[in-house]
């Protein structure tokens, strides 16, 4: 209870933390990785280019540069806000050593956990996936899983803790866009109060658009960039997407019509025929 005209001033004077995970994303809804660039340069680049609410380094990462100190003080010179993950991981117990290890070293609770079920389309293991999840949650972890479009593997992953998930729009690295959009509505529509973001599968900035359009919260991509002719053009054309695609959805599309329907109606005879 307020106790008397100081505490009431004071009350109005503190606005409200913003939660987890709105917090995160108060000026981009875009997360981009930092695999696969042509150059360290290029890839410091098309983050500039971005302006990404994050960007995701991993531990497993091979290589002279990714994985190494010098890398690790590139992404940090960025100024983005880190997110590890637990990519390259094929059991529960080797993605909770990842992500115990990624606490220490990025100084940060949040982990986005991966955990890949099959050689050919990596498609993530679901038992594995809520396995690991728990026990995160468990250890204090903000995990943010990445799953397929199974709505009970993500209800179930949000009845274990996760106020965010992520689910594929296609196989990783694939570029395909959203191959099942009734899946995704499905999921946007069953759980409205959990922020989703799609990851995996997006090859253009229409994919993107087409994503956020549909009520999503954000997108994570990586390889269609980082593998596009010019990372850094590609980098700011799907910051714009995003931004574009969200603010259509927060606009209120209109809905679509089996027959035409003229936008400038034209009533009683024409001007020209008149007496």
């Amino acid at each position: 209870m307020l106790n008397g005209h100081n505490d009431i001033i004071k009350y109005k004077a503190e606005p409200a933390e913003m939660p987890f995970p709105q917090s995160l994303f108060t000026d981009s809804r875009l997360l981009l990785g930092t695999a696969q660039y042509p150059s360290p340069t290029l890839m410091q680049q098309a983050i500039a280019k971005a302006q990404p609410a994050m960007v995701t380094v991993s531990l497993r990462r091979q290589g002279s540069i990714e994985g190494g100190a010098e890398f690790w003080q590139m992404v940090k010179q960025t100024g983005v806000p880190v997110l590890p993950n637990t990519a390259g991981c094929r059991s529960a117990k080797e993605a909770i050593t990842v992500a115990q290890m990624s606490r220490e070293v990025f100084a940060t609770e949040l982990i986005k956990l991966e955990i890949t079920g099959d050689d050919y389309n990596l498609q993530p293991d679901p038992f594995a996936l809520l396995e690991a999840t728990t026990e995160l949650i468990n250890q204090g972890f903000k995990v943010l899983p990445y799953s397929t479009d199974d709505l009970v593997l993500c209800q179930r992953l949000v009845e274990a803790g996760c106020q965010v998930v992520m689910p594929w729009g296609a196989p990783i690295g694939s570029g395909k866009g959203l191959l099942n959009p009734y899946a995704l509505k499905t999921l946007r529509a069953r759980l409205p109060d959990v922020f989703l973001i799609i990851d995996a599968g997006i090859g253009s900035p229409s994919h993107a658009c087409q994503a956020m359009e549909l009520g999503f919260d954000a997108v994570l991509l990586n390889t269609a960039v980082s593998q596009a002719a010019d990372p850094v053009l590609m980098a700011g054309a799907f910051s714009q997407a995003v931004a574009a695609g969200r603010a259509a959805y927060l606009a209120g599309q209109m809905q679509s019509r089996e027959t035409a329907s003229p936008s400038t109606p034209v009533l009683g005879t024409p001007f020209w025929q008149q007496s």
